[in-house]
């Protein structure tokens, strides 16, 4: 069933329909003869909701050259890949060299730039004024080198593949400490820690220092909250790990000491404390309201907003700063008899009303992104989705 705009909203635009359609630009404002724009081939998109009503305060996100993390999560389906890949775009357009980063195992992000970015590797992304790279992070193709790398001769396998994640001290010390076997298999929240893996990169490794913003799509709730947890977790495994190997060396030294052999190296417990440090860093960058910000992203449904309210208090016991909230997919009053339109409608405001009245969301910055009747992909759409999102 087509929805139909009313006119004094409706919105229009064209499409080169070249390969890259480099040449699409953001749809004119509606006058009374709107202008149109002849092309060989040309699609005609029409927007049927108003732009978004309050402003995500875009220059004040954009200003600084200093590196900003910006991390986009909630319900899935509610749009957070295409208001992630659309603040990157924005981001590169105005001058800041950007990576976007998926940690969503569903692929979005591929689909979102119209680009194969599942390799694990940073790709580049056609098309933004300034550099955008993007780089998806594939759990399941993770988990399978994790099981192979376990079998392989030697104990060495998974050695190796904790450390192409940054992890292989860990590794190390469960080798050292004969817990090897805890390794056999892919262990839970295994793909919260190639999550973090990657951030520790981000933070630390040189090859990311030219970004200015690192944007996160991040996996549905659920998973998010457990990526933002587990380096508290971590950090207080490490610590058990650390106390259970000085008692094991404490033993042996002993042990050592009466056979007159030499005492134990330090060597491993000190690239354990380093692991830990940076566990820490990690978690003081989640909670550095100068340097990141959580963004909810979520939709005019009683379900979704109710998922959001206990996303943000759970962002608030983690400290985790958020400001923002985007109300994605919001429909026009309907000028004509839609019956169908006028009920969505008024279940929306009902929907809005709850935010307005919720004690978690009520003090955050709103934003209100229209519902368009075409899907957002590609470079170009999401550009044209930036401007109508993030003013």
């Amino acid at each position: 069933m087509l929805l139909a705009p009313s006119p004094y909203l409706a919105c229009r635009l064209s499409l080169a329909a070249s390969r890259h359609l480099s040449s699409w630009q953001p749809p004119l404002p509606f006058t009374r003869s709107p202008p149109t724009l002849v092309v060989r081939r040309t699609l005609r998109v029409r927007s049927i909701a108003t732009p978004a009503e309050a402003t995500a305060g875009f220059d004040e996100m954009a200003a600084g050259t200093e590196r900003k993390y910006y991390m986009l999560g909630g319900k899935g389906g509610v749009g957070k890949t295409s208001c992630a890949a659309s603040l990157a775009v924005k981001f590169a357009n105005n001058g800041h060299p950007t990576l976007v980063v998926s940690t969503d195992p569903a692929h979005s992000l591929s689909d979102s730039f119209a680009q194969d970015l599942s390799g694990g590797t940073l790709v580049p992304v056609d098309g933004p004024d300034s550099p955008l790279f993007a780089l998806e992070i594939n759990p399941e193709k993770a988990r399978e080198e994790f099981r192979s790398a376990s079998q392989r001769s030697g104990g060495t396998g998974v050695k190796d593949f904790m450390d192409s994640m940054g992890l292989g001290m860990l590794a190390e010390q469960l080798g050292e400490l004969k817990l090897g076997e805890l390794l056999d298999t892919p262990p839970p929240g295994l793909d919260e820690a190639i999550a973090i893996s990657k951030v520790m990169q981000f933070v630390e490794a040189q090859q990311y220092s030219m970004f200015s913003r690192i944007v996160f799509d991040t996996a549905p709730t659920g998973h998010t909250l457990r990526l933002l947890s587990l380096p508290d977790f971590l950090d207080a495994s490490i610590g058990k790990i650390m106390k259970l190997r000085q008692k094991l060396a404490s033993a042996a030294s002993a042990i050592k000491s009466v056979f007159g052999q030499e005492g134990p190296r330090q060597d491993a417990t000190d690239k354990l404390e380093q692991l830990r440090e940076r566990m820490i860093k990690v978690r003081e960058l989640f909670r550095d309201t100068e340097s990141t910000e959580f963004i909810i992203v979520t939709i005019p449904t009683v379900m979704a907003i109710s998922e959001s309210s206990r996303l943000c208090s759970s962002l608030r016991k983690e400290n985790v700063p958020v400001k923002r909230l985007i109300v994605n997919q919001i429909l026009p009053p309907s000028a004509s008899d839609c019956k169908f339109c006028a009920m969505k409608r008024k279940d929306q405001m009902r929907a809005l009303e709850m935010i307005q009245n919720d004690s978690e969301l009520m003090s955050l910055k709103q934003i209100q992104a229209p519902l368009v009747d075409v899907e957002i992909r590609g470079v170009p759409a999401l550009r044209f989705m930036g401007e109508i999102v993030w003013k």
